[in-house]
Formats: structure tokens, C-alpha cells, sequence
């Protein structure tokens, strides 16, 4: 955002491509730290066409295409599709708090209205709907329906979608203080919000997990992440202090859109101290 709360297109695009050269393997933006509930209809498509022209096909773009109704949420999908994005993350509609059964009916009709992949994205601290494994295993069933980002901060989920599921969808860690572990039992990725300020070090520790299998490394580095990743999720300004953090790692993104408010000055006091326990932070040589 610049200052005055307008979508800041030249730095999307280049904290995108940032992103891209520090080791991300996709992006997702529109998603619930991108702020897509406060950004108009045109914002939205903006973004989305800012981020997959900074990627040129260098990592895949899943938009989160979320909205309060079905007919949004098709369109949005649409949209997507469209413009060319490698598929789409949907959370439950907010606010309305549909059952299970209202839950499947508007997961099938998005399903049919579109020819990509579909993430799942079950995190109800934000929708106030949960979707328990049983029925993301019965969604699994649906066509488009690829992947899952769970981000109860449950870890039994986790292992309970692997062992529901594992083999047709892929499961996708989306609390950040139970990355390792999940990475570790089978999860085949990391969607996070931290990810922002520090790319380098999440990328790693995929790397390290996922691919070298370096458990010894992966946990010395995890440790080392986990004082920001637990008072980013634990200090009840996820997204304003995943804002403060690019910032103080020489990233400059602004303000979140109000009624969301800046860090404070203690805040990012608090914030420059637990990224400093990460390599990745030191060498950033943290702004004041």
C-alpha cells in the first residue's frame, strides 16, 4: 500500500519478483495476509495481474479467490483461470457460516465452474467454519479439488489429512509453528504469511526437509525462526506485523489497509529483536 492506501503496483511487482529470487517455489496472492477483504473488484484483478506478469512463469500463481457468496467466488475463480494462474486457494465464505452440507454444495459448484486446481483453505479463526478431516476427505472426491492448507495450528490434522487423503490431495502446512513437524510426517508444503520477511530461511528449511532430508539442520534453523513465527501468530497482529517485519528487512510494503493500523514503535522494537535470532535477519542488518 502506499500512504494513502492506494494498491502500490511497482512494489507489488518487485517485493514479487524479491520473493522469487530469495527461493519461494509459488505464490499465492489475494490471500488472507494479502488483504483481498479489503480490496475492491478491480484491486483484486490488479493484483493478481501485477504478481503473475513479476513471476514470467518462473514459480506457479495460485490467487485466493475468496468471497462472502458462491456467485463471487465462481467468478473470482473464473477471473483467475482466465488470466492465466496456476489455480486457486478458497477458504469457506465468510460471515454466513454455512453447514457442512451448504459447505459441499458451494465447493461443487465452484469445482464445476472451473478447469484448474483448487487449494483448500481450512482455517476457521478467520471464517468461523471448520472443516474437519472426514469432510475434506469427501471433498477430495471432487475433481479440481488438488490440495489443502490446513491452519488450524492443529498438528493431529495434519497427520489425520495424511492418512485420510494424503494420496489424493496434497496437504499443505498452513500454521507456521508446526512447519517442521509437518514437513517432516509428509506435508508437501508451507503456505505461510512470514514467508514475506523472511524467504530465504523458509525456503531452506523446505529444502532441508523436503528434499536433503537434514533433520538435524532443518530443526537448528527452525529454532532459530521460531521466536518470529511464534509472535507473529501468538501477538494477535498477524498480518499489520507481517508488514512491519518486510519492512524492517529492508522491504518497505506499508501500512495494511484500515481499520488495520501500523506497528508501533515498541511493536517493532519486539519485532527487530526475534528476527535477529535468524542468519537470514542479521545479514539484512535490521532497519531501526
Amino acid at each position: 500500500m502506499k500512504a494513502n492506501e492506494d494498491v502500490d503496483d511497482s512494489t507489488l511487482g518487485a517485493f514479487a519478483d524479491h520473493l522469487i529470487r530469495q527461493g519461494v517455489h509459488g505464490l499465492i496472492p489475494l490471500g488472507s495476509t494479502g488483504e483481498y477483504y479489503a480490496l475492491s473488484a478491480d484491486e483484486r484483478e490488479r493484483v493478481v495481474r501485477v504478481t503473475l506478469e513479476a513471476a514470467g512463469g518462473r514459480v506457479p500463481v495460485m490467487a485466493g479467490a475468496n468471497a462472502g457468496s458462491t456467485r463471487d467466488v465462481i467468478a473470482f475463480s473464473r477471473q483467475a483461470e482466465r488470466l492465466g494462474c496456476a489455480g486457486v486457494m478458497l477458504a469457506a465464505p465468510y460471515y454466513s457460516l454455512p453447514r457442512l452440507d451448504e459447505l459441499f454444495s458451494h465447493f461443487r459448484a465452484v469445482n464445476n465452474a472451473v478447469g484448474v486446481p483448487i487449494m483448500l483453505y481450512n482455517y476457521p479463526g478467520r471464517t468461523g467454519v471448520d472443516m474437519p478431516p472426514d469432510f475434506i476427505e469427501r471433498l477430495a472426491g471432487l475433481e479440481n479439488l488438488r490440495y489443502v492448507k490446513e491452519s488450524t495450528g492443529e498438528m493431529p490434522r495434519i497427520t489425520e489429512l495424511l492418512r485420510r487423503c494424503g494420496d489424493r490431495l496434497g496437504v499443505f502446512c498452513g500454521c507456521d509453528t508446526i512447519a517442521l513437524e509437518s514437513l517432516m510426517v509428509g506435508a508437501i508444503g508451507w503456505v505461510g504469511g512470514v514467508v514475506n520477511a523472511l524467504p530465504a530461511s523458509h525456503a531452506r528449511l523446505f529444502e532441508l526437509t523436503a528434499d536433503k532430508k537434514d533433520f538435524a539442520a532443518a530443526r537448528k534453523l527452525f529454532f532459530e525462526m521460531l521466536p518470529t513465527l511464534e509472535l507473529m501468530e501468538g501477538g494477535g497482529k498477524y498480518t499489520q506485523w507481517v508488514k512491519a517485519a518486510c519492512g524492517l528487512m529492508g522491504h518497505d510494503c506499508g501500512a495494511p489497509r484500515r481499520p488495520l493500523a501500523p506497528a508501533t514503535p515498541s511493536e517493532r522494537r519486539r519485532l527487530r529483536e526475534a528476527l535477529s535470532h535468524v542468519g537470514e535477519g542479521r545479514r539484512a542488518h535490521l532497519e531501526k
